[in-house]
C-alpha cells in the first residue's frame, strides 16, 4: 500500500506509519512539526488549517506523492481542556478535515479518520454502540469538532461516494506519547511526577475511562486500512478500545507499582468539557476487523513506564 499519513509526528501516527513501514508499505507523512521520536518517517511540514482551494495533487500547491491507495487522517489539535480554553483551535480541527476530504474527493481516495470516545458526551446513560452518538450531549468544542468531521464525512459519502472508516479513539497511550512541554498527556506526564517523587493531581476521583494501548490501536487502525484499500470493507464507524474501564486513580497506582513507589495523589473535580465516564463496545470491531486488544491496564503501564524510562535515559535533554 502507499499510504498518506496526515498528524504522522503524533503518538498514534508515528506508530501507525513505522508499523507499516515494517510490513513493506510506502509512507509518507505531513504534519505542522517535524517529527521528535524518529527521522524514519518521509514528512512533509504543512499546515493544514489553512482554507485552501487547489487539491489535484496535494492540499495548496504542494505536490505529494503519485499513486496513492489512501489517506489517515490523524491531524487534529486534541487536547479537550486547552479547546475549551482555545476554541478557534476545534474550528481549525473542522478545516483540516474538510481539507482533507477535498483532497480524497479529487483524486477518488478513501479515507481513514480519527475521531474520539468524546463524541459520545459524558456517559450517565453508558450507551457506547456507535449507531447510538446522541449529539445533544457535545460536552466540548474538541468534541464538536470531532463531530463535525464525522458529519462532514458522512456527507461526501453520500454526496460523492467517498470510502471510508471512522475510528473512535479512546485514551491511547504507550511508545511515543512523552512529548509533554508540546502537549501534556496525562500518562507520561504521571509517570514523570511520580518517579520525581512529586505529587499529582487528579482531575475526578470517580472518572473511569478506557485506556487503549498503542499496539492495539495500531492493529485495528491497520487491519481496517487494509480491508478498506483492498476493497473489502467500507463506510463503517468504529469504536477502537480495549473494552474495559479503569479509574485514574487505578492508573496512577499501576504507575507508582511499575517504579516501586506509591504516588503522591491530590484530588480535584473534573474540569469543565470532560468525559467522566467512558467504556467502549467494542463488539463491531471484533465482528468486522477481528480486533481482539490484548493489552489490559497494568500491563500497558508497566510496558509505558519502561518505555520511558529508557527513553529520557538516552534523551536526558527531554526529561529536564
Amino acid at each position: 500500500m502507499r499510504v498518506l499519513i496526515t498528524g504522522s509526528s503524533g503518538q498514534i501516527g508515528t506508530n501507525l506509519a513505522l508499523y507499516l513501514q515494517e510490513q513493506g508499505h510506502y509512507v509518507f507523512g505531513i504534519d505542522i512539526r517535524p517529527n521528535t521520536w524518529t527521522d524514519q518517517i518521509e514528512t512533509l511540514l504543512q499546515d493544514l488549517s489553512v482554507p485552501y482551494r487547489d487539491f489535484q495533487r496535494g492540499i495548496g500547491h504542494v505536490e505529494y506523492p503519485p499513486d496513492l491507495d489512501a489517506v489517515v487522517h490523524f491531524a487534529a489539535h486534541a487536547k479537550v481542556h486547552a479547546l475549551v480554553e482555545q476554541p478557534d483551535r476545534a474550528l481549525e480541527n473542522i478545516t483540516m478535515t474538510f481539507n482533507v476530504l477535498e483532497f480524497c474527493r479529487q483524486n477518488n481516495l478513501p479515507l481513514v479518520f480519527s475521531s474520539s470516545r468524546e463524541v459520545y458526551g459524558d456517559i450517565h446513560r453508558y450507551i457506547t454502540e456507535e449507531s447510538y452518538a446522541d449529539f445533544a450531549f457535545t460536552e466540548s468544542p474538541y468534541s464538536a469538532s470531532k463531530i463535525s468531521g464525522e458529519a462532514l464525512i458522512y456527507a461526501y459519502a453520500q454526496c460523492y461516494g467517498l470510502r471510508y472508516l471512522v475510528f473512535r479513539f479512546s485514551n491511547v497511550y504507550g511508545r511515543y506519547d512523552n512529548d509533554i512541554e508540546r502537549m501534556l498527556r496525562v500518562i507520561p506526564y504521571f509517570i514523570r511526577r511520580i518517579n520525581r517523587g512529586q505529587p499529582i493531581t487528579i482531575y475526578g476521583e470517580e472518572k473511569v475511562l478506557d485506556f487503549t494501548y498503542i499496539d492495539d490501536c495500531v492493529a485495528g487502525v491497520a487491519r481496517g486500512l487494509e480491508l478498506l484499500v483492498n476493497n473489502q470493507m467500507a463506510n463503517h464507524t468504529i469504536n477502537l478500545a480495549y473494552g474495559q474501564g479503569n479509574s485514574l486513580v487505578a492508573m496512577a497506582e499501576h504507575i507508582g507499582e511499575a517504579l516501586g513507589v506509591v504516588p503522591e495523589m491530590h484530588i480535584e473535580p473534573s474540569r469543565v468539557g470532560e468525559v467522566t465516564h467512558y467504556v467502549a463496545n467494542i463488539g463491531k470491531a471484533r465482528a468486522i476487523l477481528g480486533y481482539n486488544p490484548q493489552t489490559p491496564l497494568r500491563e500497558g503501564i508497566h510496558k509505558a513506564v519502561a518505555w520511558c524510562l529508557e527513553w529520557w535515559e538516552k534523551h536526558p535533554e527531554r526529561d529536564a
